[in-house]
């Protein structure tokens, strides 16, 4: 009895010592300065049937709040400038607020950040004075509701909030900006809530390409840029805008507060002169970054350290004003369509000029429901197949060649098919947040007979993209599973021994 106790209390402690060790997540940005985009509820499934499991929106709409809730999807919420004022100026706004826009919808929406104020140097007024007021009137508001420890506060910042970020040792925060960064900073230490910053490589190509190459900046250097003062190498500007942050910090003794990427991407499309915005530039930026953070390198200052950083952003937006390229962010088109070809798992080999995946032995293949699938994760991926996919259901209606047996799984698969066979086979085009497999045996029966894509040998990447924060089975939190088994066997051994 005392031995299984013990046995039971050290495997809890062995979890939270590890809980710290999760790896770092890729989340996305969704922004909706739009007036083509789907609904909210046709986003949120997009988002579930992709796997992604942490969004950035920039208020918190309600309808947006009801179409994630019961999803698992991770919401980072915020109050916009415009809001800054009465938030700043009367607790009795940001209680009412968190009483009636959040309160509401947590936690079945799952929402775990809250930004307060967003790139506010870059504005017009003097709008950043309000800031820490209003972060510390939300605070208050959250520990009233006893949230906040469950919900973290804090505000983004463009990387114009650094006087100096080269040499990234030489990083340092703008002067002009010290009275509204010392009491913000305090803050995020106190609370240890992140200090999150956007991040985009291609505007310091585009303002500087003489500076700046390309190949830096997309990730792809074969020579690194060397710091002078520290000897530190870098191989892409990501790294070094990041580490330059961590020095600012560091700069003004803040060596505790965690550094988050809020904004980061490539846009796809640009206006003459913005040459470096092409597709092919945006999903060779995005494929490596994702590739980078997920294997948790961390940065040259800062080796193996978790860099959580969220895309921008998931849809096209139309009416953002400027240049052509601010229209132009997205990884999705408002039809739901891909704008370009992209692995968000970082394992899958995508052909960076033709943008196809090639099949790894040419042989036929078609996709069917995973066994291993939920009811609930089926017939989501069901019903976004059978309508924002555009498969055709009718041969699985009742009386139809497809409907018997009259189950989801048999159902998932015809849908699962055909949507994988006419988005060109490719490994992402099955994936269905994990509902789906490939197989090599053909599934068709009696009269249901499963479609093919042909003969052709390189199929396309298709328009399905998944994003996944949560660590493969091999893992544990962000923890290698050899290390997690040696871990508690070492526990076990010694619990045994004594």
């Amino acid at each position: 009895m005392g031995c299984g106790f013990r046995l039971v209390f050290a495997i809890l402690q062995l979890l939270v010592i590890l809980d710290p060790c999760k790896g770092s997540i890729v989340g996305i940005c969704y922004g909706r300065n739009a007036d083509d985009l789907p609904t909210p509820d046709k986003a949120a499934q997009l988002v579930q049937l992709h796997n992604i499991k942490y969004v950035r929106i920039y208020d918190s709409n309600i309808q947006v709040l009801k179409a994630f809730a019961n999803t698992g999807v991770e919401l980072m919420i915020g109050v916009p400038n415009s809001d800054l004022l009465p938030f700043s100026q009367f607790q009795t706004n940001a209680d009412t607020w968190l009483k009636n826009s959040i309160l509401p919808y947590y936690p079945a929406t799952k929402i775990t950040y809250i930004t307060v104020g967003a790139e506010v140097t870059e504005t017009t007024g003097n709008v950043s004075a309000l800031v820490v007021p209003a972060m510390r009137n939300v605070l208050t508001a959250l520990k009233k509701a006893g949230l906040s420890k469950k919900i973290k506060v804090s505000s983004t910042h463009s990387l114009g909030v650094l006087s100096r970020s080269f040499p990234p040792s030489a990083g340092a925060f703008s002067s002009s900006y010290a009275s509204f960064l010392k009491p913000l900073l305090e803050f995020l230490a106190e609370n240890q809530s992140p200090f999150m910053i956007d991040i985009y490589p291609y505007y310091a190509y585009r303002d500087s390409p003489s500076n700046v190459t390309l190949d830096y900046a997309l990730f792809q250097a074969s020579s690194e840029v060397i710091d002078p003062n520290t000897g530190l190498l870098y191989t892409n500007m990501f790294d070094a805008q990041i580490d330059a942050v961590y020095y600012a910090l560091m700069g003004l003794n803040f060596k505790t507060i965690n550094v988050m990427v809020t904004e980061t991407g490539w846009p796809s499309k640009g206006s003459p002169k913005e040459t470096a915005a092409t597709p092919d530039n945006a999903q060779t930026y995005n494929t490596n970054l994702i590739r980078h953070v997920i294997n948790n390198t961390g940065t040259p200052a800062k080796p193996g350290e978790k860099v959580d950083t969220y895309l921008f952003s998931l849809f096209n937006e139309n009416r953002k004003p400027g240049l052509e390229s601010e229209r132009n962010w997205g990884l999705f088109y408002p039809d739901q369509t891909s704008v370009y070809n992209l692995d968000f798992t970082g394992k899958n080999a995508v052909d960076m000029t033709t943008n196809n995946v090639t099949s790894s032995n040419g042989t036929t293949t078609w996709c069917i429901a995973s066994s291993k699938a939920s009811e609930a994760d089926l017939q989501n991926a069901l019903d976004w197949a059978c309508g924002s996919g555009n498969v055709d259901c009718t041969p699985i209606q009742p009386s139809q060649p497809c409907f018997e047996p009259d189950n989801t799984v048999s159902h998932a698969s015809y849908a699962f098919n055909v949507y994988y066979q006419q988005n060109g086979a490719t490994d992402i085009a099955c994936s269905f947040g994990g509902s789906g497999i490939k197989v090599d045996k053909n599934p068709s029966y009696d009269s249901c007979l499963y479609m093919t894509a042909g003969s052709n040998k390189t199929i396309a990447s298709s328009n399905t993209t998944a994003i996944s924060s949560t660590s493969s089975s091999a893992t544990v939190k962000g923890v290698p599973a050899w290390i997690f088994t040696c871990f508690l066997a070492t526990f076990i051994s010694f619990l045994f021994r004594s």
